[in-house]
């Protein structure tokens, strides 16, 4: 199973979805956006789906929205990104040692995919974090990212409960660390603040580091 496909069109509801939006929006890239960074990164950071107007327009993950904003500035803060701010895969933004994917690799209708495209989209997940170093970190930004990782391992949630910054041993010596997403409904009800995911970043740093 390879990372990423594509043209991938196993789920024919994000399929439809995508041609639909391709025929509003021709200039958006409305496919199956791929991860983005250092393919031998030690950190993989874990979203949800690309955004309609974010990573589904420019093509990579986090890009062109509100949700990136936290994200890359403060990656570019703890030193895995050369630059804040994330416009369009033009821009000359790189990660060093950090590499970002989703869940989800197409965008869902409402935000919200089905159980069942989690479900086969975990595949690719699961040959991403097969080629991820031991000792690496994988950052779930949400729920739906956590569970899907412990998919990806065949782990029980029940074993492994989602709470915002708390650390998981995962299999092949890997760390799993929780954190609320960045979206624009989390950072403006302050549910998650710039200081609170600094902290998180802070801990992903030092578990690299030993």
């Amino acid at each position: 199973m390879p990372e990423f496909n594509p043209h991938c069109l196993a789920c024919p509801r994000l399929a439809s979805h995508l041609s639909n939006i391709r025929d509003m929006y021709p200039r958006y890239f409305a496919r199956p956006v791929p991860p983005f960074g250092d393919p031998k990164a030690r950190l993989l950071v874990v979203g949800l789906a690309p955004g309609m107007h974010g990573a589904n327009r420019t093509g990579r993950p986090f890009t062109g929205d509100h949700a990136g904003i936290l994200l890359y500035e403060t990656l570019h803060r703890h030193g895995f990104a050369n630059r804040p701010v994330s416009e369009s895969v033009r821009d000359g933004l790189t990660l060093k040692n950090c590499r970002i994917t989703n869940a989800v690799k197409c965008l869902p209708p409402g935000n919200k995919p089905l159980p069942a495209e989690i479900a086969t989209c975990n595949l690719y997940l699961q040959t991403e974090l097969a080629n991820i170093k031991p000792k690496s970190v994988i950052l779930a930004l949400g729920t739906v990212a956590h569970e899907a990782v412990l998919k990806a391992f065949k782990l029980k949630r029940k074993e492994y409960k989602f709470a915002h910054g708390a650390q998981h041993a995962l299999p092949n010596d890997l760390r799993l660390i929780d954190s609320y997403h960045c979206s624009r409904y989390n950072t403006q009800t302050k549910r998650l603040t710039a200081e609170m995911f600094d902290a998180i970043l802070r801990q992903a740093r030092e578990l690299l580091a030993g």
